[in-house]
């Protein structure tokens, strides 16, 4: 028998050892040993895996999320946006406001500072308020509410 856990189920477990401030995780079984440190070393999905975003195979390009593609199936990158993109910092689901009775923390067009709650990604239960790290005017937001994302999706975009 083995251990088998996908790259989001690995961050989930890493995002757990981190908000929970414990010392770490081990699982084993068999000959298969996963160790998550905490406090020690809090970049420790810097340190134990590598960029995953694509890998060529033979003229393939393999993504996350869109499988093996060949070179002329891969769309051209759209313009850079102008302003500062805001990321999701962990795996959950996106949630606009506070509670599904209360209005949105920000709109298109809202002003914000940093500091200014934007969003809650919940993760594994727990409501994670992400602040801005930037000011301006939110003049985009790309993901729907209630929408599942992935660590480090563009969420929205302040200008």
């Amino acid at each position: 028998m083995s251990i088998e856990l996908s790259f989001e189920q690995i961050l989930e477990l890493m995002n757990a050892v981190a908000e929970k401030d414990l010392g770490g995780l081990t699982l084993e079984q068999g000959d298969v040993r996963l160790k998550i440190e905490g406090r020690k070393a809090p970049k420790i999905a810097q340190s134990v895996l590598p960029p995953l975003s694509s890998v060529s195979l033979d003229g393939m390009t393999a993504s996350l999320a869109g499988g093996l593609k060949k070179p002329q199936e891969i769309e051209a990158a759209p313009a850079a946006a102008k302003g500062n993109i805001v990321k999701s910092p962990i795996v959950g689901t996106f949630y606009s406001a506070p509670a599904p009775d209360k209005p949105p923390y920000v709109q298109a067009g809202s002003q914000v500072k940093v500091g200014d709650v934007l969003f809650i990604v919940e993760s594994m239960k727990l409501m994670n308020e992400v602040q801005s790290e930037f000011s301006g005017t939110v003049e985009e937001i790309l993901v729907q509410n209630g929408q599942p994302v992935e660590f480090g999706q563009p969420i929205m975009r302040i200008v």
